[in-house]
């Protein structure tokens, strides 16, 4: 689906419109010829594919009315962006396929219930990475002093793009989970990369908290990048 923003005229656009893909990179506004995946049926799309049904009937089948209209609540509460900027409402069954996805992805349990907080986690202003050769170990700089480090049940999970030309300066994915951040741990935390580091290449991740314990919020992206060192 394709999203315009109208003006005098259309002044922004992102999406795919028939075989044309419309996105915006650090240069400006750009149209592309769209492309499918060589491999739509790859293990880790199965694995999130497989992960999203179990979420959708976990909703339907498991989670209680009063959970239900937890999250409505939630949902009713908390203003995410649009692909334009644009400030949205998604449904209180989005909002908690979002939090779970990232739960669980991170081997954590599942959270049912609908948040208490009505905001989102704040993102955290110290994150940083950076990535080694000789560990092959990506290290992953946090603020142990927000709120969600005191929340049982909550974890930090780091996803990490495949390395990159050190002359790149944008990367959009797409992402591997790389491990995560509990509250027993401490900054910083070192975590194997899931791709090979190489000296000078240059390495994108990106981070995303999940509370846990009684209502699982996510907070949006926030990234960093780094050269690969020795």
């Amino acid at each position: 689906m394709s999203l315009v923003k109208y003006g005098g005229g259309v002044v922004q656009m992102s999406g795919s419109i028939a075989g044309t893909t419309f996105a915006r990179n650090a240069s400006g506004n750009y149209a592309r010829a769209k492309t499918k995946p060589i491999n739509p049926s790859s293990a880790l799309q199965v694995a999130r594919r497989t992960l999203m049904a179990y979420l959708t009937e976990y909703w339907h089948e498991t989670c209680t009315a009063t959970q239900r209209t937890a999250w409505a609540t939630y949902a009713n509460a908390v203003a995410m962006k649009n692909r334009l900027g644009e400030s949205i409402k998604i449904s209180g069954f989005n909002h908690f396929c979002r939090s779970n996805a990232v739960h669980m992805t991170m081997g954590l349990a599942i959270t049912p219930e609908g948040p208490a907080t009505l905001t989102l986690p704040e993102i955290d202003p110290l994150f940083a990475i950076a990535g080694s050769v000789a560990t092959q170990l990506l290290s992953i700089t946090y603020d142990a002093t927000l709120p969600w480090h005191s929340v049982v049940g909550s974890g930090l999970a780091i996803f990490m793009g495949r390395p990159q030309v050190v002359t790149r300066n944008f990367f959009k994915g797409p992402w591997n989970y790389a491990g995560k951040i509990v509250i027993a741990d401490t900054s910083p935390k070192t975590i194997p990369a899931p791709f090979t580091l190489v000296l000078g290449q240059k390495i994108w991740c990106y981070a995303r908290i999940s509370e846990g314990a009684l209502g699982s919020r996510c907070s949006n992206k926030y990234s960093d990048d780094a050269i690969v060192a020795a």
